[in-house]
């Protein structure tokens, strides 16, 4: 089942020369004595061009079957580190600053175990540092593989995760000492019945503490309310997240949170197994959210297997569109099911005042390609406004996909240096406004499925070639306000300048 699960993807710039850099968690064989292919990290040329830096950096791994990779500067250094989660273990490689990275897991305690998905970096104590957080999958040992299917030639699949035990997620804080401690019971992440995919980050009630998405596959969803006293509830039944709007557990996959019609409350977007629609949560204020996903125009993911997922303005005409990588596991999913195929097309929705209209065939031959998608993120590796693509493929070479159309429009991005909070300024929420309307954004990597994406916050301004109006609010409280924003920069705000 292992293979089934393909491999996360990464934008960051690790040697801060101003361009995204590529991170790649490759799984390999796991039969005795099999050559493992490794993680791949590419440096960023800056001429549209990439090298591969792997060995040179020695990120490349230590036998593990990788799937997922976040993104965070744990030590606030002002170097970003990376978190490699797999199946059988986890590394911590800590960036030293000089183009290379050091494995430190055992000594900061973050090994995890089991079979672990998709985890981020936040601060959820707001102490200045980055804590890790990792969603598990399956209780599930390769020795132990059960046949399913059809007992004929050739009808062998993969085994439903229903087969297996879930296994509970990890919380762990930063110590601010290079370690970390597991809290995952004192803070009542351990739920033993999660079967966690994807997770993510967001202040969905606004009261200046992150709560915690996770998405599993095949049972409810889980809502972690950030309490602000190190601990979480799991209000998904009472918010509405947990099942859809029929009252069903999904398999869910990826997931975003962001703020998709615009009205300053962050809603929540989960991908789906096939023949189950992506769902699309509207935060309705007051921990209560809504399903919404038929009336927003989201029909056309009902037969695909969606898996990596982004919210992001890529026509930068001011709000948040959905991009969808999509690919089945079932490899001979078309025996079994003849209206169902093993390689799929991605999607691409274009907002449109709260609903979404389906624009992949429209906006490139990319999106003409069939594949097994699995992880996906966005960023600008070429600096020139608009938000680009990188999907991975399942047992298949990764997609980049350059956005040329985005800055038609005006743009603006806020990369952020925290001082008091973490020095990404993760969990940072910005509001921009520009000719009456008012974005919100909050900063994060996490997100997606098993992927992390840039961390500069990117800002469609339509027409308008400035913003009036920029607010910052810190994880450490602060706030901070600049005004007559020229567009079409990547503007740095450094909270040494904030106010309490």
């Amino acid at each position: 089942m292992v293979e089934t699960f393909g491999s996360g993807v990464a934008w960051l710039d690790y040697d801060n020369d101003g361009r995204l850099d590529l991170f790649f968690a490759n799984g390999a064989g796991l039969a005795a004595g099999k050559a493992s292919p490794g993680n791949v990290l590419y440096r960023n040329l800056g001429n549209g061009a990439f090298v591969d830096v792997t060995r040179k950096a020695g990120v490349a791994g230590r036998g593990l079957f990788s799937t997922g990779v976040a993104v965070g500067d744990y030590d606030n250094d002002g170097y970003v580190d990376l978190y490699v989660t797999g199946f059988g273990g986890n590394q911590l490689l800590r960036n030293n600053g000089d183009g290379t990275f050091t494995d430190v897991t055992e000594r900061a305690g973050v090994a995890g175990g089991g079979w672990s998905s998709s985890a981020g970096f936040l601060d959820y104590d707001r102490d200045g540092d980055l804590d890790l957080y990792v969603a598990r999958y399956l209780d599930y040992d390769i020795k132990d593989n059960p046949y399913c299917g059809y007992k004929k030639e050739g009808y062998r699949m993969y085994c439903d995760p229903r087969t297996f035990d879930g296994m509970p997620d990890l919380l762990y804080r930063n110590n601010g000492d290079g370690t970390f401690t597991d809290v995952s019971l004192a803070a009542g992440i351990a739920n033993p019945a999660g079967k966690g995919l994807g997770v993510a980050f967001g202040d969905v009630d606004l009261d200046g503490y992150p709560d915690i998405y996770v998405a599993n596959d095949g049972v409810r969803n889980f809502l972690y309310h950030n309490m602000g006293n190190g601990t979480f509830a799991d209000v998904a039944y009472s918010a509405g997240v947990g099942f859809d709007g029929n009252g069903k557990p999904q398999a869910g996959m990826g997931t975003e949170i962001a703020d998709y019609d615009g009205d300053g409350l962050p809603d929540i977007f989960v991908t789906n197994f096939s023949e189950e629609l992506n769902t699309l949560y509207r935060n309705l204020g007051k921990l209560l959210f809504e399903d919404v996903s038929e009336r927003a125009g989201l029909g056309s993911g009902y037969l695909p297997l969606g898996f990596g997922t982004k919210l992001f303005d890529y026509d930068n005409d001011g709000d948040l569109d959905i991009y969808v990588t999509n690919g089945h596991v079932i490899d001979n999913v078309a025996l079994y099911h003849p209206h169902l195929s093993y390689r799929q097309k991605d999607l691409l929705y274009e907002n449109l005042s709260g609903r979404f209209r389906d624009v992949s065939a429209s906006s490139g031959s990319t999106f003409r390609i069939e594949h097994v998608g699995r992880g996906a993120a966005v960023g600008d590796f070429d600096n020139d406004g608009d938000l680009d693509i990188v999907v991975t493929d399942c047992g298949g070479r990764p997609i980049l996909m350059r956005n040329d159309g985005g800055n038609r429009n005006h743009w603006l991005a806020v990369r952020a240096r925290g001082r008091e909070s973490n020095r990404l300024g993760l969990g940072a929420r910005v509001r921009v406004t520009s000719g009456g309307r008012v974005q919100l954004r909050e900063i994060w990597s996490a997100g997606s499925y098993l992927s992390s994406s840039d961390t500069r916050l990117y800002f469609g301004l339509g027409r308008e070639s400035r913003a009036s109006r920029i607010e910052i609010v810190w994880p450490s409280g602060k706030t901070q306000i600049l005004e007559n924003v020229p567009a079409d920069q990547i503007l740095t705000v450094d909270e040494a300048a904030a106010r309490p």
